[in-house]
């Protein structure tokens, strides 16, 4: 088993009497991609500004390669990239000014900067328009060197706040490549997102957040597990013995019936519609209409945290 790369154990964090951290905890391994999801206030924004040594907990720790991680610790912050969700860019400069100073905050200098600074120009997709003022960038640009910047200094923890907000199909898409380009070469990536599609496509293992606490946290498959799959089905007609057979049917829940029609939970979807067509077949009856559901994240994440809208 590998060594703990990340170690978050029980962190609160609390303004006055609200409590924006819970007792969150969980540990990644060298090389994750983890994704992270939360409704607005979860407390995702609260847990990166920690992992950053940009905000203090009030209780709980967060180790690094195995050390405690520390507003002070210049090292550390070192080790760590941030793209926060509001764009942190200096408008009047240039691309390749913002990333020369942010490069200077890390440390870096001369020709070592210089040819770094062009190494991310290329890979976020700017290095035909290095020399042109961000004021005059699109969003996607913005966004793409707003990623830029994270990565100058060649961090081996990268934290993402909704990376993509707002951006056109292909920034998202030039995004996407160069965060799994840089996790491939072993750096330890965690994502935040609105955007459940982009977790579900980019993250093996991830975490759901609500009221400060998680509330889950495994795999893609473990987590779909939660939730079954909905077969609707409508007949030329209903006669009793349908809604009886269908309730013998394994691992099968039927949940409405009416002269339209029935509807079933199941556990397995492609399964329990091979049984479907099967029974049907031996009634006698005639399909008319179907509607399948496969379980989801996004079901799973209505699931667990609820539908009511946030503010």
């Amino acid at each position: 088993m590998k060594p703990a790369f990340l170690e978050v154990r029980d962190l609160h964090k609390r303004y006055g009497a609200t409590v924006a951290l819970g007792g969150v905890s969980f540990v990644l391994s060298e090389g994750e991609m983890f994704g992270l999801l939360g409704p607005n206030g979860a407390g995702k924004t609260t847990l990166l500004s920690i992992l950053s040594c940009l905000l203090e907990a009030t209780s709980g720790q967060a180790y690094l390669m195995g050390q405690q991680l520390s507003l002070s610790d210049k090292e550390q912050r070192r080790q760590i990239g941030i793209v926060p969700q509001e764009l942190a860019l200096y408008g009047e400069l240039t691309a390749r000014e913002n990333l020369l100073f942010f490069g200077r905050l890390y440390g870096l200098e001369g020709p070592g900067l210089r040819k770094r600074v062009d190494e991310v120009l290329a890979a976020v997709g700017l290095a035909e328009r290095p020399d042109e003022r961000v004021d005059g960038y699109s969003g996607g640009m913005k966004r793409r060197l707003n990623l830029g910047a994270a990565l100058v200094h060649e961090p081996r923890l990268l934290l993402l706040d909704e990376p993509t907000t707002g951006v056109d199909p292909q920034s998202r898409n030039h995004i996407f490549e160069e965060i799994r380009r840089v996790n491939k070469a072993g750096v330890t990536v965690i994502y935040t997102s609105h955007y459940m599609e982009e977790v579900q496509t980019l993250c093996p293992r991830i975490g759901i957040i609500d009221h400060g606490k998680l509330i889950a946290c495994d795999s893609l498959p473990a987590l779909l597990r939660h939730m079954p799959g909905l077969i609707r089905l409508r007949t030329a007609d209903v006669p009793p013995a349908l809604p009886e057979r269908l309730r013998q049917l394994p691992n099968t829940r039927l949940l409405a019936q009416d002269a339209q029609g029935l509807e079933l939970e199941c556990d397995d979807v492609k399964l329990t519609l091979v049984r479907l067509i099967t029974l049907l077949n031996e009634l006698r009856l005639e399909l008319t209409g179907l509607e399948m559901e496969e379980p989801n994240l996004e079901r799973v994440f209505l699931h667990l945290t609820g539908r009511a809208l946030r503010d």
